[in-house]
């Protein structure tokens, strides 16, 4: 069984909304993991808007990529340019991907304003987890 690794500068929104789409659309076919390069706890927001679309990511931590140093991943998805940039080694053969996702964490404007971004973000996160998992997981 594959294990795919999402990272991002925090683990707080993007990696997180991506974890759930890949664990959701993967169904079971491969281990997901997300991690940040820093930890800022899940936002609550995207643990909102996830719940919205019936996924819920209200159990999920805020990790560090560190804590994953002992796992051999097949794939490593970088979802922002600061975490591509900073992105550790990982040894032995690991598919590398990047997608810089907007973060929504910095969106702002009134509350309805700042949850469009957010949901906006996560239909792009959803759609290219859905294009992941199709390509990576079960065409393998």
């Amino acid at each position: 069984m594959k294990k795919i690794l999402v990272l991002c500068t925090g683990n707080s929104c993007r990696s997180q909304l991506a974890e759930g789409y890949l664990r959701h659309f993967a169904a079971g076919k491969a281990e997901i993991y997300s991690a940040g390069i820093e930890t800022h706890g899940v936002n609550p927001r995207a643990i909102q808007i996830m719940s919205e679309d019936h996924i819920d990511i209200s159990a999920h931590t805020s990790n560090h990529v560190d804590e994953y140093s002992n796992i051999s991943f097949d794939a490593v998805i970088t979802v922002c340019d600061n975490a591509n940039e900073a992105c550790p080694f990982f040894p032995g053969k690991v598919d590398r991907f990047h997608h810089n996702f907007p973060d929504p964490a910095k969106a702002i404007g009134t509350e309805k304003e700042v949850m469009a971004e957010f949901r906006q973000v996560r239909e792009l996160i959803k759609a290219y987890s859905a294009d992941f998992v199709n390509q990576y997981i079960q065409q393998k």
